[in-house]
């Protein structure tokens, strides 16, 4: 493979619902430009992307997958993305390094929720986008109702460059309103044979051709001028204005192919290598600093590590984009991030599983390399005296989430490895060991992201895990003031121990006054601030501790370890053993012996009578409540909404978007364990949802006396 410039480097995203034909398409591309001699097909498990074992055994893309072609004196490298929202990860990588979007659509279901997802992405990403009609050859297949729902969905901007003369098994032939000519294959596909247009078929070409021309010379004042005075402009003319539409996202262009049938790829990959923008034609990456950095091959050596990936007899391979300069094999670089030094043993072009190793790659590029020794995912590696250090790429919140356990204690730890290991291939696998809930908590984007993660700790790790419902992380909090008080005393020969404790809590939000007076019983107790400290707990909230004592009752040396014993069962509620939180303590009285008193006394009494008071004033449970947004079809609205407030959900809002209803509502964390499962279930597939956390809100009383209950009840078992 030669070394190409900037300006001959083509980066695309291929995103498409499941089913869209994203891997078959990167087979017939891969097979036209002669990198493989035979195409694979996903049923036959033999295809150049989706090589790895889990992706064999569901049928489906799990991993994204770069594919490097060169045709027409253009390299073009395709990131294969997967269609399901379950690794959505793959798309939001693949959009940071690339230039544009083909969005592949299966136009027996037209537009799906998946095409609109990815749309979204492209939308938050500025990337050009040209949507790909494939599937021609199926029997349901409808191009007019996919066009009109493409123009419902994203208006005038979609324009098309080409159309089938007839769709079903007997599809071979598209008209092609930019070159004007028929495009017709016999059944093996491949080359086509390009004809004029058929005489019935002229005025809808025609009519499609203005179309296009006027929308190619909108972009560009010069063309407009030659179009209003001649009324038409040449093909070169017309590419250069379709590609300052696509930049601007002013203009998306629709294909036609038939991947499966190889049909109509050579044209497509024509037009890519032809109109989409190079490199050095479209938006320059960032800095953290905000430093835009152009795709030079005479600036400093400067590569981003976008993937990671660990591969059946060859181990960890890094993928990443040339961002300035040259790499040539054997450089050294620092990694900006670590602070360690990587030399560059070996550069790979990488199309799926086939690596052909390259001497260099110039700025805009992407490539691979193996056996880096401290370099992650995100990570920037330059020439020494480069100081470019580029934005870690920012993933959805996860959706979905599972407790984890490997089934025999001796490969806990191995588990949590290869969890490691996985969160640096899937940045959207979060792994959490959590010491507040006491278990291993794995984040996912939906069920079969998680069962595929588990498939892989089986069968590739031979590791047998269980998952378990999470623990919910519940807050406990106060309603009312309190007061109690608490003597610790131990006498067991020699020095004993002694400490008294009187505190006041009460509850505690941001702006309350300071302490003055409290009542209890009618007995009144005057507050004297002598200190006040303000704690931020890692858990959320506050705690205040006020130092009210008068008269030495306690000495001053005695207060850390009397806050002490607070925190130690603010970190384990009284009322369940949860994380307590938005308390303000006031110390005012006690008493101390000039012997037995210790910090371990104070710090016991100092516990004890907080756990009295606590239990004192009016405790409730909260629980995390998370902003959900859901994207529904219209037809199953109403079993969605029915469903989310069997959930105790509240709905916040709803409103419709390019055919779809968006709801917005608020939910306990507790009632989303099994919801990913359950909406795929209610809308066939056909909708998504994000999740967020909001805040901490009271739990209803019967629910909350029900937990008490279970608490109770468990604490008895371990007894």
């Amino acid at each position: 493979m030669k070394v190409y410039q900037s300006n001959e480097i083509k980066n695309i995203s291929l995103l498409g619902s499941s089913g869209s034909g994203k891997t078959t398409l990167v087979e017939a591309m891969l097979y036209e430009s002669g990198i493989i001699k035979r195409r694979g097909t996903v049923a036959a498990q033999n295809t150049v992307s989706d090589y790895f074992p889990v992706e064999k055994e569901y049928g489906y893309s799990v991993f994204s997958t770069i594919a490097q072609t060169e045709w027409l004196g253009k390299k073009l490298n395709f990131i294969d993305c997967p269609g399901s929202d379950d690794f959505i990860g793959g798309v939001v990588t693949s959009l940071n390094v690339t230039d544009t979007a083909l969005i592949l659509l299966n136009i027996q279901y037209g537009i799906e929720v998946g095409t609109n997802n990815h749309f979204r992405y492209t939308e938050k990403f500025n990337k050009p986008v040209i949507f790909v009609a494939n599937h021609l050859d199926q029997e349901k297949a409808d191009f007019e109702r996919t066009i009109l729902q493409l123009k419902e969905n994203y208006g005038n901007k979609v324009v098309q460059i080409q159309y089938p003369l007839s769709t079903g098994p007997q599809f071979n032939a598209i008209v092609d309103v930019l070159k004007m000519k028929l495009y017709q294959w016999k059944p093996e596909g491949g080359v086509p044979e390009i004809l004029d247009i058929p005489d019935s078929e002229i005025e809808k070409a025609q009519n499609l051709h203005n179309i296009l021309v006027e929308a190619a010379a909108e972009h560009d004042e010069e063309l407009m001028e030659k179009f209003f005075d001649q009324g038409s402009l040449d093909e070169e003319e017309m590419r250069r204005g379709i590609s300052k539409g696509m930049v601007h996202r002013d203009m998306f262009p629709v294909f036609c192919v038939c991947a499966g049938k190889d049909m109509a790829i050579r044209r497509l990959m024509e037009f890519v290598g032809n109109v989409v923008p190079s490199v050095n034609k479209t938006e320059k990456p960032q800095t953290k600093d905000g430093k835009e950095v152009e795709a030079d091959s005479k600036g400093p050596t400067s590569i981003y590590v976008f993937k990671t990936s660990v591969e059946p007899h060859i181990g960890e391979v890094s993928f990443f984009k040339v961002m300035s300069g040259k790499l040539k094999e054997g450089d050294d670089l620092v990694n900006i991030d670590r602070s360690s030094k990587e030399r560059i043993s070996q550069i790979f072009a990488v199309a799926g599983q086939i690596r052909n190793k390259v001497d260099e790659i110039e700025a805009g590029d992407i490539g691979a390399t193996v056996k880096l020794k401290d370099t992650r995912t995100g990570n920037t590696l330059n020439v020494k005296g480069c100081e470019y250090d580029f934005k870690e790429i920012k993933y959805p919140e996860p959706k979905y989430r599972r407790a984890i356990k490997a089934k025999s204690e001796s490969d806990e730890e191995k588990m949590n490895e290869v969890l490691t290991r996985m969160h640096e291939e899937d940045p959207t696998c979060i792994i959490e060991l959590s010491k507040e809930l006491k278990q291993t908590i794995l984040y996912g984007q939906g069920e079969f992201h998680l069962r595929t993660l588990r498939w892989r700790l089986e069968h590739n790790d031979k590791i047998e895990i269980e998952f378990k419902e999470p623990k919910i992380p519940y807050r406990e909090t106060i309603t009312k003031n309190a007061r109690a008080d608490y003597r610790h005393k131990k006498q067991s020969g020699g020095s004993g121990q002694f400490g008294e404790v009187h505190m006041i809590i009460e509850p505690f939000y941001e702006g309350m006054p300071a302490p003055d007076i409290f009542r209890f019983n009618g007995q009144e107790f005057k507050i004297s601030n002598r200190d006040t400290q303000t704690i931020d707990l890692d858990w959320g909230g506050k705690l205040v501790f006020i130092n009210s004592i008068v008269g030495g009752s306690i000495d001053a040396r005695f207060l850390p370890a009397i806050l002490k014993g607070i925190m130690e069962r603010m970190e384990q509620g009284p009322l369940t053993g949860s994380y307590a939180r938005d308390v303000r303590v006031i110390v005012y009285d006690g008493k101390m012996h000039p012997v037995d008193s210790n910090e371990i006394s104070f710090r016991l009494a100092g516990r004890n009578a907080f756990s009295a008071a606590f239990k004192a004033a009016g405790p409730k449970l909260l629980e995390p409540i998370y902003d959900v947004t859901v994207q529904a079809p219209s037809d199953r609205l109403g079993d969605v909404m029915s469903d989310l407030q069997g959930r105790r959900a509240i709905i916040m809002g709803m409103e419709s978007e390019k055919g779809f209803e968006k709801l917005s509502a608020k939910v306990p964390l507790k009632e989303l364990g099994s919801y990913s499962t359950s909406l795929s279930s209610l809308t066939g597939g056909r909708a998504s949802f994000s999740m967020k956390f909001a805040s901490y809100e009271l739990v209803p009383v019967d629910i909350q006396e029900k937990l008490l209950k279970e608490y109770e009840e468990s604490k008895k078992e371990e007894e």
